[in-house]
């Protein structure tokens, strides 16, 4: 019998869920981030009627604010394949999802950004180009998709750990990783020497085991210490920033690492405030609000991997005009830009997605 609450011109995949799933919430909140870090630093030139303290301190506010985009996905990432459940999945069954998931955008998308490439920057074609971009990567939001697959690779082991480890053994790691991913590299830029040696556990793996293990975990703090510690991290990374520009030392971008203490704790704030929105509350969203935020989610690695596209056509006037966060005051412009960016992609996604061959091959 079919489903009264379906909508027969929709894809399946944006069907309306009978129920809550706060992965919606998660993903659609992560490719904002996204969108949002790469507007708010993109490289144009200050006009005139901005100075330059005015545009740096407004890419540094949204710069900071935006910073758990992809530590939000990785942990995400982790609390969909880490659950014990999953533990004995054949190793062909899963490698051969993530193959779909994964490695047939890469391969597609690689080819669309270094077609790109060659004709708007004036990169020369050549096997090994093409070769050097399949391995490496055509652009810079590619290593995201790299980092993934070293995940995925490591995946199988780390299903035996969450499911068989005590609470005791995976609380050691995740401090193991917080303290040798998290503080002592910022240690080390103020002069406070540690061999790396003796913190080897690799940076995003505690993102993906935080994500499974967060989820699970029975004890949650109250909504407003996570409010609290989410608007520590961005002040924490927002005048951290603005002190290493000051004292211009040569570690001036360290703060905004995906992988210092202040946006680890943004991080893993912001997941368990969005994890935590209840049936309740997210019932009371009007409708159409929850398609969008469904449909966003459902086309978020497409999106990913299409909005830089755009971002660069604007930018470069591929339409005939110029569109970027100095057209007006970056202010205003920063996050308006961001929503352009961000509706735009999805139209086109959406679009692409009614092509039988394009379905595929997206993402």
């Amino acid at each position: 019998m079919a489903d009264p609450n379906q909508n027969t011109n929709l894809p399946a995949e944006l069907q309306p869920k009978s129920y809550f799933n706060f992965v919606d919430i998660v993903r659609a909140a992560g490719i904002f981030l996204v969108l949002l870090l790469h507007i708010s630093t993109q490289p144009v030139a200050v006009p005139p009627s901005v100075s330059f303290e005015m545009a740096w301190w407004t890419s540094d506010f949204f710069n900071s604010i935006a910073r758990p985009c992809v530590p939000l996905f990785v942990m995400l990432s982790g609390y969909l394949l880490l659950q014990p459940a999953k533990v004995n999945e054949p190793l062909k069954v899963f490698f051969k999802k993530r193959w779909a998931r994964i490695g047939v955008p890469l391969i597609f998308w690689g080819v669309i950004y270094s077609v790109w490439i060659i004709l708007f920057d004036g990169a020369h074609f050549s096997i090994n180009f093409l070769v050097f971009n399949m391995l490496n990567g055509p652009y810079v939001t590619f290593w995201y998709l790299y980092m993934l697959i070293g995940l995925y690779l490591l995946t199988p082991i780390l299903r035996v750990i969450m499911a068989y480890a005590s609470d005791h053994i995976i609380k050691l790691l995740l401090l193991v990783w917080f303290v040798g991913s998290g503080l002592v590299p910022v240690a080390t830029a103020f002069g406070v020497n540690l061999s790396s040696q003796v913190f080897t556990l690799p940076g995003w793996i505690g993102y993906f085991l935080l994500g499974a293990y967060l989820v699970k975990t029975k004890t949650k703090p109250k909504r407003w210490k996570l409010l609290l510690l989410l608007a520590a991290g961005f002040a924490w990374t927002f005048f951290a920033e603005a002190f290493m520009m000051i004292s211009a030392g040569p570690y001036l971008y360290i703060f905004y690492d995906y992988l210092t203490a202040n946006v680890i704790v943004a991080s893993v704030a912001l997941f368990l405030l969005l994890t935590s929105v209840s049936d309740k509350s997210y019932e009371k969203m009007p409708s159409g609000a929850k398609k969008v935020i469904h449909a966003i989610s459902a086309y978020s690695l497409p999106i990913y991997l299409f909005h830089m596209l755009l971002v660069e056509a604007f930018q470069k006037g591929v339409f005939g005009f110029s569109l970027t966060v100095m057209t007006l005051n970056p202010i205003i412009m920063t996050p308006l830009l961001t929503v352009i960016v961000l509706f735009l992609s999805l139209g086109a996604v959406v679009a692409m997605k009614q092509v039988p061959v394009l379905k595929r091959l997206i993402g």
